[in-house]
């Protein structure tokens, strides 16, 4: 076979494969960014080679990898990247990075990328993903506000009318939706849900198609505020025009309904329609007691499935998750959770040295006393320092203030300065 044409099969290959690629030489110039590439980083072919040359300050960490390859001549595996994409598009990536010669001695950095967006979305459903129905004995319930929070579910349950769920983002609303959904009397055929923050046409499909059927469906619309007003209205007419089909429905809010009707998020119709009972779910840091039993479950589940020998978190950590206010309530404890499993190999109790250090930023364990900060400014008792050695503390500096302003949060810290996701996370990971 002529070498133009191997050359064409794997042109052929690296267009189709179902992984994204970017190779670069040692000049900083790209030679190969996939179509698969392309639709993960909603970027074409010009505009990653313009920001590779550029070299700009907020360098993205395949950049910085993929030059890290260059110097150290090794491979790096495993490397999440969490971003959003050009499409406006959160993506999840597990990217490995390896060297490669040629014989005449030309270098490559080579950037093999899996597209682990729908895991990732998965994962932030507490408790979904165990393999058993979420009744209501399988949800963590001690607290006195749960406890009344799962009755009053229970009661629609008993009655089949519909409910509106209202807590703020992972208070396990979902989990109170299916827990309604199983404890119905006379059984439903299926629970779905319809996640409003997508595209709104396949939603109203997908509801137009389900609610006219013989079967019985639970409904749950989680979000529902996210939906434009036509949606909203659509959403009564479908409900108003079948009611016949007794099927039950369910639909949650972020915020306080009132407001949502105020400022033009929530269709005042909508909220009658489901108001026959209106379920508030109260945040983590309302219910601390719920905090301690909820991890013993999860590493109860741990133990069953997987064989760990972890019993529980050590005396020092179990404090600072009792305290911390945990902004993203069950689904960010779950996630941390997940991340610690994931170093876990003969440990009984979770210390400090396994918890990340993304969390040990949100608990502000590395903050500079002020007597650090004014010395870091004051330059009348210091010696000089490398440039790149001094630009680097003021840069760590002003990011953990930043990171207190946005209490701890990735996404809204990288935003209010100025830099990609993934460039901030670069910057905690090298402390």
């Amino acid at each position: 076979m002529k070498q133009l044409d191997i050359t064409n099969v794997f042109e052929f290959i690296t267009e189709k494969i179902d992984i994204g690629l970017c190779a670069i030489d040692n000049s900083g110039r790209v030679i190969v960014f996939n179509k698969k590439m392309r639709d993960l980083t909603g970027e074409s072919l010009e505009q990653v080679t313009q920001r590779f040359v550029s070299q700009s300050l907020d360098f993205n960490l395949e950049q910085n990898m993929l030059q890290k390859v260059f110097a150290s001549e090794q491979a790096i595996s495993h490397v999440k990247q969490t971003f959003w994409n050009d499409h406006g598009e959160e993506v999840s990536l597990i990217n490995d990075y390896y060297p490669f010669t040629l014989n005449d001695g030309t270098k490559f950095a080579i950037q093999f990328s899996r597209d682990v967006t729908h895991q990732e979305f998965l994962m932030d459903r507490p408790l979904s993903r165990y393999g058993a129905p979420l009744t209501f004995d399988i949800i963590t319930a001690v607290s006195k506000s749960m406890k009344q929070v799962i009755q009053q579910a229970k009661i629609a349950a008993f009655g089949r009318i519909p409910v509106m769920l209202v807590g703020e983002s992972g208070t396990g609303k979902d989990m109170i939706a299916e827990g309604i959904h199983h404890e119905l009397v006379e059984k439903n055929d299926r629970f779905i849900t319809l996640i409003c923050r997508r595209n709104e046409e396949t939603l109203l499909t997908q509801i137009e198609k389900y609610i006219a059927e013989e079967k019985k469906y639970t409904f749950f619309a989680e979000r529902i505020e996210y939906l434009s007003m036509p949606a909203q209205e659509r959403i009564i007419e479908l409900l108003e025009s079948h009611q016949d089909r007794n099927h039950v429905f369910i639909a949650s809010i972020g915020e306080d309904p009132i407001d949502l009707i105020q400022n033009g998020r929530l269709s005042k119709n909508l909220y009658y329609l489901f108001s026959n009972l209106t379920i508030q779910v109260p945040s983590l840091r309302e219910r601390r007691e719920d905090i301690k039993p909820f991890i013993d479950d999860y590493f109860a589940r741990r133990r069953n499935n997987y064989g760990i020998h972890v019993k529980g978190l050590a005396p020092e950590v179990e404090e600072l998750f009792l305290t911390y206010d945990w902004p993203g309530n069950l689904k960010e404890l779950e996630v941390l959770l997940d991340d610690i499993s994931a170093l876990l190999t003969n440990e009984e109790f979770v210390d400090m040295t396994l918890v990340p250090a993304y969390f040990k930023w949100k608990l502000n364990k590395a903050q500079p006393s002020s007597h650090d900060t004014a010395n870091l400014f004051d330059f009348s008792h210091q010696e000089l320092q490398p440039l790149d050695e001094y630009m680097r503390k003021v840069e760590d500096h002003y990011i953990q203030y930043a990171l207190q302003l946005n209490a701890g949060n990735i996404s809204q810290t990288a935003k209010s300065l100025g830099i990609h996701r993934q460039g901030l996370q670069y910057r905690l990971k090298r402390k």
